[in-house]
């Protein structure tokens, strides 16, 4: 098929390759504008144009999707499917009714749980044992269209979101070539999504502080579910603290405030929460470097009865 594809983080580039591969031709990349990236915060390629300019194909880069010269120019491309994966917009009806079989959207989650534009983070926060792909026909709604294919796989306790990140996007790549070979020979389903559906927001900056009040197998999921991005965080004397990995631990009968560091922590620094302990084993304060807390608490005590962050909970 004649293919357009819209996407833009790293997650989609495995579903780009997979396209090209199938032998499918891509007569354009659609991708959003390059932004400032890293430390220097110098202006960086999305990664999807990366990989299409290595493959020597077009990139659009429009500031608006609702542009008229813009939607002009995709009808003239005549595509016959426009594949869409993490994108990052939500594609008007002009758009939608383009291609002869639709726009088919890749999605992180197991629909309609997750919809929205973090599905993977949220999967982890929430300790969900299971996530996966679901390849969809688009409509106006946000992430509301009839499911085509649907893949599962389990979350372990200790898989990190950058982790679950990696497979689902190996395996997006795998249901969107199979989405394709049913949706070109006439056979692929559609199946109205059913059920409550869940949403997953974008990340915010409160979504990083660590409450301390909160069970701490609900912290422990919250770290997991933001490394490597963006990262928990908490505050050590007034300097943010990232908690890359931790241990949730049984209470013990240790009596303490929650977010108070208590003894015993050995290579860790363990903290009281509102429902159970928690050992600290990686972390990075403010304007330094990651590191395993045995190397941090031999440059930087935290004695027992130190109080960590924030406790009170959000209404």
């Amino acid at each position: 098929m004649l293919a357009i594809f819209m996407g833009t983080p790293d997650f989609a580039v495995p579903s780009f390759k997979a396209l090209v591969g199938a032998g499918h031709e891509v007569a354009a990349v659609v991708t959003q504008p390059d932004r400032p990236r890293g430390r220097g915060r110098k202006e960086a390629p999305p990664p999807v144009k990366e990989a299409a300019l290595s493959f020597k194909i077009p990139v659009y880069q429009p500031s608006r999707i609702k542009d008229p010269e813009f939607i002009a120019l995709l009808e003239s491309l005549s595509p016959d499917v426009i594949v869409v994966a993490a994108f990052g917009r939500i594609l008007p009806a002009e758009i939608l009714r383009i291609p002869r079989y639709g726009c088919i959207n890749v999605h992180a989650s197991l629909l309609p749980k997750y919809r929205g534009a973090a599905p993977i983070h949220w999967a982890v926060i929430n300790g969900e044992k299971e996530t996966g792909i679901t390849t969809m026909y688009m409509d106006e709604g946000l992430d509301t269209g009839d499911m085509i294919l649907r893949e599962a796989i389990p979350i372990n306790d200790s898989d990190t979101v950058s982790m679950v990140h990696d497979r689902l996007a190996r395996l997006g790549a795998q249901v969107l070539v199979k989405t394709l070979s049913l949706v070109g020979s006439a056979k692929a389903p559609r199946v109205r999504q059913t059920g409550s559906p869940t949403y997953a927001p974008m990340i915010k900056a409160e979504d990083e502080q660590i409450l301390w009040d909160r069970p701490a197998r609900d912290i422990y999921n919250q770290i997991r579910g933001m490394n490597a991005w963006p990262g928990a965080r908490t505050t050590l004397s007034g300097r943010v603290l990232k908690v890359w990995s931790a241990e949730p631990l049984e209470d013990g009968g240790a009596s303490g405030l929650p977010g108070q560091v208590l003894p015993g922590g050995g290579d860790g620094i363990i903290v009281k929460t509102g429902g159970g302990r928690l050992k600290i084993t990686e972390l990075q304060l403010q304007g330094a470097k990651k590191m395993n807390a045995a190397d941090f608490l031999r440059g930087t005590p935290v004695p027992p009865g130190t109080i960590l962050g924030e406790t009170k909970t959000s209404n």
